[in-house]
């Protein structure tokens, strides 16, 4: 992985390639690179290790096309350098391919076809087009022919995105897919593939879905969807409401300060969009599917985990229905035994993560019913999900991810309340959720208000330590949990999230002098125990911080925030530690919104 770009018959084919690729950068990447055709018998390859910068400054005047394709890679096989980097292409130079994903049998493949082949990369993604060549040479075969009898060969368990040209037909893009995200844009007079129709929207809003096992062939006028079994299909195009002017940064030095920033104004935005007269508009067939269950299980990753953790309690307290949270990669292959109703709910920013569509195939191969709550509409896990709800968060660019974080648990909360107000539930009935959601954005705006004081902090506590631990109870351990990952994913500062009862059964160990302890403590029930635990590690050398709710708060508190209802609470602890990371990372003189190593979209398992 990590992004793909291609567009066919507009002679700014180069800068349509190289803007598409900068706005897939928030995906993650270590290499990029572009193929360009002019149909004149001119064609151009270009391709640099490290930023599209990089890349952009190796283009010079000569180079231009009518058609062409980009791709900012991700390393997954070899190391990130030009070679390994994309696109790849075949000995004879005819055809050229970007690929997202992992070929499972790709050392089997060329061990059968290719053993006589000369290969200069390290990687599958060189495997699939030397063998769609070896096929267009060696048995003459066409080059659809050629690459559907490889798509066949490819084993059904691996992810791809593939876009291809052929030099001979400079005017056509291949595409192809399995498990891995990828769009057809529709523009006036050309047409474009595009990993997200981010990659795309400066040219377009129009756009085409593409399944599973389809082959697509993109020309300028014209686009054509047949399954591998030649079987001619037909897909009406969307629309996708989207300002390309959400994606700038404006004033900010990164992404990820303007996110922060902008979580007050998603919590109003969710307010007037689901909670406009204080009960929850939410749709009546997803509530009645809801109502059905006894059961509901929450499946997410990295961050959309810990927002699931959030919601648990959430929606235990507000519908009496009992909640689980599972890490997707492994619910997709060890679950626990399920309820006889189960009713899943996946939390995804992007809606294309990888490893909880593997739990979303395999929920729909059984027929029960799934919702999504994602950022990107229309989107994979969106489209193949029985329901969406969408948490308006507008487009998030930094790998950390933050807005989407408090939107999707204020999301949970508004569809909790609403199950509960038609179950009868008392409790749901009597939360105040549009007041409370209110207060929450005011108390966010008054924490990022006062960003400068945190700043202070992170250089004076965070910026030589190697290691840092968040400790809280209940809620707070769940914050914990996101909050060590936001510090770790930018400021590669080691950093844990632990339930605080456990340091005495052994991460007590690990605390040395000056090792930063930050606890969170914002219930009431479990105040005392946390300010114990601190005292544990202050005792053995720790520097121990506080984020606490203003009513539980000393005098020697580092950070006070306001106080909200103990079942929302991680909407507001959250933000303090999001901007400790921030400003880390800033002080590390790091790339805050492109972490080493990570990918914003992870589309491969």
């Amino acid at each position: 992985m990590c992004g793909i770009i291609g567009v066919t018959g507009n002679k700014r084919s180069v800068s349509i390639l190289i803007n598409g690729l900068k706005r897939l950068e928030y995906r993650g990447y270590d290499s990029a690179g572009i193929y360009v055709n002019d149909m004149n018998g001119h064609d151009y390859l270009i391709k640099r290790k490290g930023r599209i910068s990089n890349l952009e400054a190796a283009i010079n005047d000569n180079v231009n096309g009518m058609s062409g394709i980009g791709h900012t890679r991700w390393a997954t096989h070899g190391e990130p350098n030009e070679v390994n980097a994309h696109p790849q292409y075949s000995a004879d130079e005819r055809f050229y391919l970007v690929h997202n994903g992992v070929i499972e049998n790709f050392k089997q493949l060329k061990q059968e076809y290719l053993q006589d082949v000369h290969f200069k990369s390290q990687t599958d993604t060189e495997v699939v087009v030397q063998l769609v060549d070896r096929f267009v040479t060696k048995y003459q075969m066409d080059t659809k022919t050629a690459l559907l009898k490889v798509l066949r060969l490819i084993n059904p368990d691996s992810s791809y995105a593939f876009a291809m040209m052929d030099r001979e037909q400079a005017d056509t893009i291949y595409v192809a897919k399995n498990k891995s995200p990828l769009l057809i844009g529709l523009a006036d007079g050309y047409n474009m593939v595009g990993s997200d129709a981010m990659s795309m929207i400066d040219e377009t809003n129009k756009f085409m879905e593409i399944d599973d096992h389809e082959l697509v062939i993109v020309k300028p006028d014209h686009v054509s969807i047949e399954s591998f079994d030649s079987n001619e299909k037909h897909r009406k195009p969307f629309t996708v409401d989207m300002d390309a002017s959400a994606t700038d940064k404006g004033p900010y030095p990164f992404y990820m300060l303007k996110e922060i920033d902008e979580q007050s104004s998603v919590m109003r935005k969710l307010v007037q969009h689901y909670l406009p007269d204080g009960d929850p508009v939410i749709d009546d067939d997803l509530l009645a599917a809801m109502m059905k269950a006894d059961h509901l299980y929450i499946i997410g990753a990295g961050t959309s985990y810990h927002a699931g953790l959030a919601g648990q309690r959430i929606f235990e307290a507000l519908t009496g229905i009992h909640t689980s949270v599972h890490i997707s990669s492994e619910f997709a292959y060890e679950h626990p035994l399920l309820s006889e109703h189960p009713f899943f709910i996946f939390l995804s920013q992007s809606g294309e993560t990888a490893d909880s569509r593997e739990v979303l195939v395999q929920v729909n191969k059984h027929k029960w019913p799934s919702l999504t709550i994602t950022n990107v509409d229309k989107s994979t896990l969106s489209r193949e999900a029985d329901y969406t709800l969408l948490i308006d968060a507008g487009p998030e660019i930094a790998v950390a991810s933050t807005k989407a974080y408090t939107a999707q648990i204020a999301v949970e909360a508004i569809l909790a309340k609403a199950l509960g107000q038609k179950k009868e539930i008392s409790a749901a009935e009597k939360f105040p959720l549009k007041s409370e959601l209110s207060n929450i954005a005011n108390g966010i705006q008054a924490i990022t208000d006062g960003k400068d004081k945190i700043a202070a902090i992170a250089a004076h506590y965070l910026a030589k330590p190697r290691n840092a631990f968040y400790i809280g109870r209940g809620v707070d351990w769940s914050v914990a949990l996101e909050a060590a990952l936001k510090l770790k994913e930018i400021s590669y500062v080691q950093s844990e999230g632990f339930a605080s009862g456990e340091l005495k059964h052994g991460t007590i160990a690990l605390i040395e002098n000056h090792t930063p302890v930050i606890g969170i403590i914002t219930q009431d029930r479990t105040a005392g125990l946390t300010r114990s635990n601190l005292e544990e590690t202050q005792s053995r050398g720790a520097a121990i911080l506080t984020i606490v709710s203003r009513h539980l708060s000393m005098d020697d508190d580092t950070i006070i925030i306001p106080d909200v209802n103990e079942l929302l609470t991680p909407l507001i602890s959250i933000v303090p530690a999001q901007l400790l990371a921030y400003y880390t990372s800033l002080g590390k003189g790091l790339d805050v919104d492109k972490p080493r190593n990570l990918a914003k979209s992870v589309t491969v398992q």
